[in-house]
């Protein structure tokens, strides 16, 4: 992988977002359907939030499989919104960043998602599964582990 290659080389481009006012149910289907671990907030196609599979699960907590404690979570995911758990206060870099840009944000250990903007506009996001991802399939990273 060329670390000065634009972000736009490797980014997810296909990504699923929420509202600030949708529900955390909706937010937490996602999650339950999807593998990912970050979903964009979006507000008049601007982005204004990321939520994280943490995020959520920090909301979720002391929750258990009781049948009673099963009915209290699906009511507090049907009444609070995604804008109250959601991060504001995000890293975001454009699609012409250089890959070596989203390596020193991801070094820092705040960020595990970046969202990729253009005129304010979310078009993409970079993961460090992203990065993995990429090195994995050019063969930069082979393993020597055998699964048993």
């Amino acid at each position: 992988m060329n670390l000065t290659n634009p972000l736009s080389t490797i980014m997810s481009r296909d990504l699923l977002t929420v509202a600030p006012d949708d529900t955390i149910a909706k937010l937490d289907n996602i999650f339950k359907h999807h593998r990912i671990h970050h979903v964009p907030v979006e507000q008049n196609g601007k982005l204004v939030g990321i939520v994280s599979k943490s995020d959520l699960l920090f909301f979720k907590r002391g929750f258990g499989d009781d049948k009673d404690l099963e009915q209290l979570e699906e009511i507090r995911l049907n009444n609070y919104e995604v804008k109250q758990i959601m991060t504001t206060k995000m890293a975001k870099l454009e699609p012409e960043e250089r890959i070596n840009v989203a390596l020193e944000i991801f070094k820092e250990n705040i960020f595990h998602a970046i969202p990729i903007v253009k005129d304010e506009k979310l078009v993409g996001m970079l993961t460090t599964y992203d990065i993995l991802k990429n090195l994995a399939d050019e063969g930069l990273a082979v393993s020597e582990y055998k699964y048993v």
